[in-house]
């Protein structure tokens, strides 16, 4: 591949103008930070989530940029709804050039009374859906796009929940980012890249009991849990040109959290 960095101004390298990015959970959290960030850096957004009402807020927030946007009711655990959104946000703008694979759910269910559908629901939206919205997406990327699949530094780490599921799930995706980049960046052209959050404010977060996020942030090296637009801003950074060398990489986002 050859170079993506423009070679006059180095921040044009950051710029996504003329790009599509579809970006999945995008109903609430950090789904939203993603798309309003994209929609800052220049690219028009495909969003999807099962909760219609909440995408059209999102909606009006990527419209009050100055960029497109698209809905589509997505569960991405079902395949068909992947391929769905990935066709919604062609019919719309004609192509695709970055996914953000954001959407999952987390539980915190002892491991002696988890059942059976309780873990394999998990790793049907957090992983299975991932791998369902990456084929959707690939199929229709040009070379020099970009996929960003959503991990969790509890893939590394534990935090005193039991989350033997959710942990599961985020570990298997730095294995699928790697293999999907092995796969797919030299011979297409895609590059894959995973974000691993440490804590930040979202609809997870929020289900948490009172004192723990605090009691966590004794353990972040910045004294702090993370503000969403700072993990927004590092998937704008691996979508974009800047970031066109990088690929079958997980950046770790967790002020940290995981050297702590």
């Amino acid at each position: 591949m050859t170079s993506t960095v423009p070679s006059d101004q180095i921040l044009d390298a950051f710029r996504l103008d003329g790009r599509v990015a579809v970006v999945t959970g995008a109903s609430a959290g950090l789904g939203v930070a993603f798309a309003r960030a994209f929609a800052e850096a220049g690219a028009d957004v495909a969003l999807g989530a099962r909760r219609e009402d909440r995408l059209q807020e999102t909606k009006a927030l990527v419209e009050a940029t100055g960029r497109r946007a698209v809905t589509a009711r997505t569960d991405i655990a079902v395949p068909e709804d992947a391929h769905a959104l990935v066709r919604a946000a062609m019919d719309a703008f004609g192509r695709v050039d970055v996914l953000v694979n954001n959407a999952g759910i987390g539980t915190a269910v002892p491991a002696h009374k988890e059942t059976p559908e309780q873990f394999r629901q998990v790793i049907d939206i957090n992983l299975n859906g991932s791998y369902w919205a990456a084929q959707a997406a690939a199929a229709v990327m040009e070379p020099g796009s970009s996929i960003i699949n959503i991990a969790s530094v509890l893939g590394i780490t534990t935090a005193g929940l039991p989350q033997a599921a959710y942990s599961a799930s985020k570990a298997a995706i730095f294995g699928l980012t790697r293999d999907l980049a092995q796969q797919w960046t030299g011979r297409r052209g895609i590059r894959v890249n995973a974000i691993a959050p440490g804590f930040f404010a979202s609809e997870m977060t929020d289900q948490y009991q009172d004192g723990y996020l605090e009691q966590q942030s004794r353990r972040i090296l910045a004294g702090r849990t993370g503000d969403p637009r700072e993990l927004a801003a590092t998937a704008v950074f691996l979508a974009s040109p800047a970031a066109g060398y990088i690929t079958g990489q997980t950046v770790v986002v967790d002020g940290g959290l995981t050297i702590a």
